[in-house]
């Protein structure tokens, strides 16, 4: 991957990473039920199922191409309209607004690397959005496996510092989202937009 494609890919992610999805609503919760540092659990269990995710995907393209390079150009822009159609659900989205119950018993790291494991694995929505995201970047004349390793690298260091710091400061987070959420919804929505209508148009 060219050092320019990868910059982009790397803001791209953490538009991702900072936008709403059940991973870092998973963690914002447990942050407050549980504590940053048993919230890791979680985190690496959700960076884990999103490495699983973008191999699924991304080698899912790789056997795509192999039939036809065409069909690369018809996935950008099917996926690029995606993007632009999630962009506007997320901007016209509620806010952010998790049911915190404080009597829920202590559990231990494996089940919540289990729950952090599942909801990036089980969630339709991830293997559709990384379907439609990742031929953006993708250059057919280069190694896949290599792109593969930078993609999902890159895609979990930005996941795991994103969600560290949203379970550090889930207290103060929380209300913040509730208050100012739609605010930050159509943010995030209009990143979702911008990738969209913009990536299909590069070379």
């Amino acid at each position: 991957m060219a050092f320019d494609t990868w910059l982009i890919y790397l803001l791209a992610a953490t538009g991702l990473s900072l936008s709403p999805g059940p991973n870092g609503l998973l963690a914002l919760t447990h942050g407050v039920l549980h504590g940053r540092r048993q919230t890791l659990w979680t985190i690496a269990g959700g960076a884990l199922g999103f490495t699983l995710v973008i191999a699924l995907s991304l080698f899912g393209i790789g056997a795509l191409l192999k039939a036809s390079l065409a069909a690369l150009v018809v996935m950008k822009w099917v996926g690029g309209a995606y993007l632009v159609w999630l962009g506007v659900q997320v901007w016209r989205a509620p806010p952010i607004a998790p049911t915190i119950d404080d009597t829920a018993p202590a559990v231990g790291g494996g089940t919540l690397f289990r729950q952090g494991l599942l909801s990036a694995v089980t969630n339709p929505k991830g293997l559709l959005f990384f379907a439609a995201f990742l031929p953006q970047f993708v250059d057919p004349a280069r190694s896949l496996f290599v792109q593969f390793a930078v993609m999902a690298g890159t895609f979990a260091v930005v996941e795991i510092a994103t969600e560290v710091a949203i379970a550090g400061a889930a207290h103060r987070v929380r209300p913040w989202l509730q208050r100012v959420g739609r605010r930050f919804n159509r943010a995030c929505g209009g990143v979702f937009i911008a990738i969209g209508a913009a990536l299909p148009l590069r070379g």
